[in-house]
């Protein structure tokens, strides 16, 4: 593992690796149904543009283009793709019949099944995934939906009431919609609509607060509730270089007293920290059995009201091992795949609907770098972590795949049901200039998505 996180953290092989892995998956189901009803497929390519490299076994030629945006499954017959390699040898464009094991010869569910394939194996992907992440690591359990506390800095212009609301206090609804656990929470917050919502407890006072409706504004949101966490406060991540780290503490450690305090809850460690800004203070920690003190000097951060806090760079929750999390069987992590895969689909639809409807901004759409730079984060945090967003994006490639654009499965299952509709494909030359078109749209949204990135490395 620490080879492959070491070789993830670069973003551009990160880049490569993941969109290889996930590209190769896709075409492979093109690949697998065009040659189960018996379509000749000259080319299978992993990349666009010239070829790198590659081989011959059979009829097909593999191989690994200079572009890692995509990919494709030549199949004989289809013109559309002579674009892509700029060279014809149709069977049309020669003045030929078409062979019995052209595309356009086989009959429509037959085409339909092939044109799918390539998503339907991004979906099954995730499924086996997510899957083998609920069997080997188990599926966390939420917690309910008690807050445990609100961390102050994350919290925005017009929400600054849930400081209002004591700790301990059960969460009923937000916006309208109810909540039982921590999962749910999380689902609805990251749909909360922008403006005023209403969050209202049991035993306290409702608070309305105001979110702006981004996803970065939504997340932050989410990051300053703070779950009531039972048992004893254990560190899952510490951050290199800062106060933790060069006091020596280590992820796995169990904290178990600060300042000669006992602690024993995430949210009472937190809140001895947060007291003492730039003040050193003892730490005990139990590793291996053993009772270690440290000293700690907590950075000073500031709000804007000029309050304080302390922070040392930790992230964590509170464990006692297996009671977190569930391993599954079979059967029930089959299921747990399913389920994990159509929330995705879900959430995934939803951010694509609101960004044409102005609720989730087009700011948020990420190309080659954000890919990259978030590949290398999951890595560092875990093949676990790195399995999950593996599934996550499958599903995304997925969706995004059966978007009516021609040149993208969806544009290709259009002409497709265009054909059922009215007893003839459109035109060559029609499809042709949509797949042009098509092909220029690629080109644009990946543009404008490799400018969020930029936009978001510079800090604009």
């Amino acid at each position: 593992m620490d080879v492959l996180t070491d070789i993830l953290t670069n973003p551009v092989v990160a880049f490569i690796i993941v969109i290889g892995i996930l590209i190769l998956v896709h075409e492979l189901g093109h690949l697998i149904t065009a040659k189960a009803v018996d379509i000749e497929v000259p080319r299978f390519s992993i990349g666009f543009g010239p070829k790198l490299f590659g081989f011959k076994r059979g009829e097909t030629e593999y191989v690994v283009s200079a572009l890692p945006l995509g990919g494709y499954v030549k199949m004989a017959g289809m013109e559309e793709l002579e674009m892509v390699e700029g060279e014809s040898d149709s069977p049309r464009a020669q003045g030929q019949m078409p062979s019995p094991r052209h595309f356009d010869a086989k009959s429509l569910p037959a085409r339909m099944l092939v044109i799918s394939a390539g998503v339907i194996m991004n979906f099954l992907f995730a499924v086996i995934v997510f899957g083998m992440v609920g069997g080997i690591w188990g599926v966390p359990i939420d917690p309910p939906a008690v807050l445990g506390g609100v961390t102050e800095e994350n919290l925005s212009e017009g929400t600054q009431s849930l400081l209002e609301v004591p700790r301990g206090t059960r969460i009923v609804s937000i916006g309208g919609d109810p909540v039982d656990d921590w999962g749910d929470v999380q689902r609805v917050v990251s749909m909360m609509r922008p403006g005023q919502n209403v969050i209202e407890f049991e035993g306290a006072a409702p608070v309305t607060v105001d979110v702006a409706g981004t996803d970065s504004a939504r997340f932050q949101f989410f990051t300053a509730l703070e779950p009531l966490l039972h048992g004893r406060a254990r560190l899952q991540q510490v951050v290199a270089d800062g106060p933790a780290s060069r006091a020596g503490l280590q992820a796995g450690d169990f904290v178990v007293e600060a300042d000669g305090r006992p602690v024993g809850s995430w949210q009472e460690f937190v809140a001895a920290v947060e007291a003492r800004p730039g003040e050193p203070f003892d730490l005990v920690v139990e590793r291996d059995g053993q009772r270690i003190t440290m000293n700690v000097v907590p950075d000073t951060h500031e709000l804007p009201g000029g309050h304080t806090y302390g922070r040392i760079g930790v992230q964590g929750s509170a464990a006692d091992g297996a009671s977190e999390r569930e391993r599954l069987g079979v059967i029930d992590a089959a299921g747990y795949g399913f389920e994990r895969t159509w929330d995705v689909m879900v959430m995934t639809l939803d951010v694509l609907g609101g960004m044409f409807t102005g609720r989730h901004s087009a700011r948020n759409l990420g190309g080659p770098i954000a890919i990259g730079q978030i590949s290398g984060q999951v890595a560092e945090a875990g093949l676990e972590s790195f399995l999950n967003f593996l599934a996550l994006f499958s599903v995304n490639l997925a969706v995004l795949n059966l978007l009516p654009i021609p040149v993208l499965d969806g544009g290709q299952l259009v002409f497709l049901l265009y054909e059922g509709i009215r007893g003839k494909p459109p035109s060559m030359q029609a499809r042709m200039r949509l797949t042009q078109i098509g092909f220029f749209i690629i080109l644009l949204i990946m543009a404008f998505a490799i400018g969020n990135d930029l936009l978001r490395v510079f800090g604009i």
